[in-house]
């Protein structure tokens, strides 16, 4: 699964990156610690237009039709190998997808001496793109709308496997327009493991498992105990 993550670029600068069109959420900030149930950056395709938006998400999918919000299940991820079949994702994976930008994310190795937290990010720190899918919850009575989203993982590379058995799908830039709608494409056929040289892992501090932490030390590399 993929638990946490990191977004901590200036919105301008990934508005930049996707070529978002709309004014950049003005409650936007820079996260070092983006756990589910909080709001994190995302890049939607508006169905009118066609151009990309950078809108604000909660982390916890919140499907469009259900009834009860408080015994909702939220999930934070989607399954690859069953999101076109799944009742909970399927709709969303045919017309609601979106990209996640993502700076680094984190997993944790289960030990002998307990779970150990472990960074992964590109070699060249460069902003990726989590495939995600979204949704959009209307309040009855109130019309209040909840936009929230999920994540899709897959099978690890091996730099993963050293770690968990599941990795996020990372999306090429040249895959963004099938994954989004803009271009025809199968999106089924990106949500495979990133090639090996993409990702590296790297130990981090248990700091990391208490979200009210949130600073660029808990990027910081610890010493690799095996």
């Amino acid at each position: 699964m993929c638990g946490r993550f990191a977004s901590f670029q200036p919105p301008e600068a990934i508005r930049a990156l996707f070529r978002t069109v709309n004014p950049v959420p003005e409650d936007a900030r820079p996260s070092w610690n983006v756990a589910p149930s909080q709001p994190a950056l995302a890049v939607r395709r508006h169905p009118e237009t066609g151009d990309r938006h950078l809108d604000l998400l909660i982390w916890g999918l919140v499907p469009h039709w259900t009834k009860d919000l408080k015994a909702a299940r939220r999930p934070i991820n989607a399954r690859a190998e069953s999101v076109a079949s799944s009742s909970m994702f399927r709709g969303a994976f045919a017309s609601r997808r979106c990209l996640v930008p993502v700076d680094a994310w984190y997993e944790w190795q289960t030990t002998a001496a307990g779970k150990r937290p472990y960074a992964f990010a590109r070699p060249d720190r460069q902003t990726m793109a989590f495939a995600g899918l979204w949704e959009s919850w209307k309040a009855e009575g109130t019309g209040k709308v909840l936009r929230t989203f999920a994540v899709l993982t897959t099978a690890p590379n091996t730099p993963a496997a050293r770690v968990h058995d599941r990795m996020p799908v990372i999306l090429r830039p040249a895959d963004w327009p099938v994954w989004l709608g803009e271009a025809a494409g199968d999106p089924g056929a990106l949500l495979r493991p990133a090639p090996d040289e993409l990702v590296e892992a790297w130990a981090v501090s248990r700091d990391v498992n208490t979200p009210r932490n949130n600073n660029p030390e808990l990027l910081a590399p610890l010493a690799d105990l095996g």
